[in-house]
């Protein structure tokens, strides 16, 4: 699973290097500003669990694999879909409902969060 997780977090990393590059320069003069915000909030996120999910990878090459860990892994990349996804579907398409799975998705990083704390302290 370690290189599945490295492997996962390079394509999250990259992708989200392209959707804030395309929303700085695709979006910015077509977005109302709190939609912008929205957006850029989005990309934010996503950049922060694609480390998570490198994170992941590299620390499961350390530690035998656990389902801890592997948890964690999944719920970044879950994360990522539905926060990170739910801001850009909203900020693109103006439907203000969708911001209600972003709650979900912020969840499931903080559950990511506190398995990747707890598959380290129970593998050192």
């Amino acid at each position: 699973m370690a290189k599945l997780f490295i492997l996962m977090g390079s394509i999250v990393m990259a992708l989200s290097v392209a959707i804030g590059a395309f929303g700085a320069h695709g979006l910015e003069p077509r977005l109302s500003e709190r939609m912008m915000k929205n957006y850029q909030t989005g990309v934010q996120y996503h950049m922060i669990h694609g480390i998570g999910l490198l994170i992941v990878g590299l620390v499961a090459l350390k530690l035998t694999s656990s389902s801890m860990l592997n948890g964690a892994g999944w719920s970044f990349l879950i994360g990522i879909i539905l926060f990170s996804g739910s801001l850009y579907a909203m900020a693109l398409t103006g439907v203000t409902k969708l911001g209600a799975i972003t709650p979900i998705g912020g969840l499931a990083f903080i559950v990511g969060w506190v398995l990747l704390g707890l598959a380290a302290v129970r593998g050192l």
